[in-house]
């Protein structure tokens, strides 16, 4: 069925169950930011393939909410659809229901698969919807009723994550766990995403694209931990280890046995921003305990054997950069490359580097306009071909047993205009600003968000994407708590703290023509206690030189110059002891001090 005819085939189910409006969100029964095929239930029914976005199809309506990261490829890709793109003014913020609160009568009936949604987002849309006197049905999965064909679940083998990597063992992290559990009240806790039980666990697998994750729940008992997932994953050896570890391995689908039937006394801590509805309504009332996800906060604090690797990788990666940019300047002399034969060839490259597992994202490729288009993915038979001249903006990350990377660069392969010249300055200058900051203990997100709009600012330009994510250490390449952005929200308000790995990228795009952003990941560190307190700073670990064409080092200050000229230096050091003469020429000249 083309999109236009699956939207009409919801429409005749909305009908058929006696439903004013379907609500199909962007996540999986986990809460994941990417999911398998068999769950990308807006994708199918829309045709997106952004990350984010929520569809609402009422019986004389269809539209899909996102954010500005996706507004060129919505319009795109909603052609001739039927659905109109609703434009979030603020990002991750629920506007469609504002809209449903507009557009639809009293009394209405609401329906979503309860799998898909968490009790927060069912009680957001009972308090947003209140005066309308509305009812929500969350038993109704409209889309397997008319997605014929849909595919399986993924049953990928989960392997080990060996300690020298990770840094601590399972039993240790489940130890820390436990004494977190204890002071909470709570003598089991229930781990929904799929990343945090990764991490847990030290297992790793292959069921997401670019995610080395696996499909399962996790019980944590004060005695036992039970992991729910399909038995067929696990190797013999992996299963014998396991249970010595103390950990039992049930079906998947007993989850909501477990915890409909949990034995009397006992206590689960769940936070209720991470379980489905579907299963938490199994949970007595009086056996729950809210609590925030506490293993997404000990995830997110490396501890040093995984600092150690993620400084390693980013030479490998820093490395495989090098032979990919020198290959294409090789290449754009002899003719064109296609934006998605660069990404095949970066892909190439990286396989060759000891301990690359796969990407950790789908390259972004965005040759001249197509830079502008965030979250933009070439596609072999209507991608753009790059020439040798214009902008392209890469951005890329690797999945290394030793750490995930992700970074974006800017680069001209002509004469740039002055104006590209000063939205690529006033770019770096807000990334240096942030990559220099020292800042008071407790300093959150928001609060360092305008560290990197300050200059863009102060020539009426802006970016619409938040500044910075966390990275996980062979996880996701967008991992939480933290958040760099200028949305006030509970992640851009959680304090940094040492060891968190984030994200720095400002950007500025120029919708037809160009896109710029310079990403690099920087590790919180230490920087001084004195009688005002204790400080913090941030450490770049991103190695690959920035494209100093675009740089006018008239607008740079005496502070700025010298960061710029001290991380080109330890580039050059740390990656030429990889690369061969040829190579390491290349690099020198990109590498050249500014004055």
């Amino acid at each position: 069925m083309k999109v236009s005819e699956r939207v009409k085939a919801l429409q005749r189910e909305l009908k058929t169950n006696d439903l004013d409006a379907y609500i199909i969100p962007s996540g999986d029964p986990h809460q994941s930011e990417y999911v398998p095929t068999s769950w990308k239930s807006r994708e199918w029914i829309s045709g997106f393939t952004g990350s984010a976005g929520t569809v609402v199809i009422t019986p004389d309506h269809a539209g899909l909410w996102t954010d500005s990261r996706y507004f060129i490829q919505g319009e795109e890709q909603l052609k001739g659809t039927g659905i109109e793109l609703h434009k979030l003014t603020i990002p991750h913020t629920p506007q469609h229901l504002e809209w449903m609160k507009t557009n639809l009568p009293k009394g209405a009936k609401i329906g979503c698969n309860g799998w898909m949604m968490t009790p927060a987002q069912i009680e957001l849309i009972q308090s947003t919807l209140s005066g309308n006197d509305v009812s929500i049905k969350t038993d109704i999965d409209l889309i397997g009723d008319i997605w014929t064909n849909r595919p399986s679940l993924p049953g990928k083998k989960v392997f080990e994550h060996e300690i020298s990597y990770a840094g601590k063992s399972r039993g240790e992290k489940i130890a820390q766990l436990r004494g977190k559990m204890k002071e909470a009240g709570g003598n089991q806790y229930f781990l929904n995403t799929l990343d945090d039980i990764a991490w847990l666990l030290n297992l790793r697998g292959s069921d997401v694209d670019c995610n080395p994750v696996f499909i399962s729940y996790v019980v944590v008992a004060e005695q036992e931990v039970f992991l729910f997932a399909e038995a067929k994953k696990f190797s013999k050896e992996l299963k014998a280890t396991l249970a010595k570890d103390g950990i039992s391995i049930l079906p998947y689908s007993r989850i909501s046995g477990y915890l409909k039937h949990l034995p009397k006394g006992e206590k689960i801590l769940i936070d209720k921003e991470k379980i489905s509805i579907h299963l938490f309504e199994k949970v007595s009332k009086k056996q729950f305990i809210p609590t925030h996800n506490i293993v997404e906060h000990l995830k997110t604090i490396k501890n040093e054997t995984e600092i150690n690797h993620f400084r390693e990788v980013m030479i490998k990666d820093g490395v495989a950069l090098t032979r990919l940019f020198r290959w294409l300047e090789f290449s754009l002399k002899k003719g064109t490359v296609s934006e998605a034969e660069l990404a095949m060839k970066l892909k190439k490259i990286r396989k060759t580097m000891n301990g690359y597992v796969g990407e950790s994202f789908d390259a972004i490729v965005g040759y001249e306009s197509n830079g502008a288009i965030i979250h933009y993915k070439p596609e072999a038979e209507s991608c753009a071909q790059i020439k040798n001249e214009g902008m392209l903006l890469l951005d890329c990350g690797g999945q290394y047993l030793d750490g995930t990377t992700d970074i974006t660069r800017t680069v001209m392969f002509s004469k740039p205009s002055e104006r590209q010249v000063l939205d690529f300055t006033l770019v770096l200058k807000g990334h240096i600003a942030l990559a220099m900051a020292h800042f008071p203990k407790g300093t959150n997100g928001v609060q360092l968000d305008m560290l990197t709009r300050q200059h863009l600012w102060r020539y009426q330009r802006n970016f619409g994407h938040g500044t910075g994510h966390g990275v996980g250490f062979f996880l996701n390449v967008h991992e939480g708590p933290q958040r760099i952005s200028p949305n006030i929200g509970a992640n851009s308000k959680l304090p940094f703290e040492v060891g968190m790995v984030t994200s720095n990228e400002p950007g500025i795009y120029r919708v037809g023509q160009y896109g710029i952003r310079i990403e690099n990941l920087i590790l919180c560190k230490e920087a001084e206690s004195n009688e005002f307190g204790e400080f913090l700073q941030f450490e770049t670990i991103t190695l690959f030189p920035i494209d100093l064409q675009l740089v006018d080092a008239s607008l740079l200050s005496k502070d700025e110059k010298y960061w710029l000229n001290d991380y080109h230096q330890t580039v050059f050091e740390r990656l030429s002891p990889n690369l061969k003469p040829a190579e390491i020429k290349w690099l020198r000249k990109k590498c050249k001090a500014v004055k």
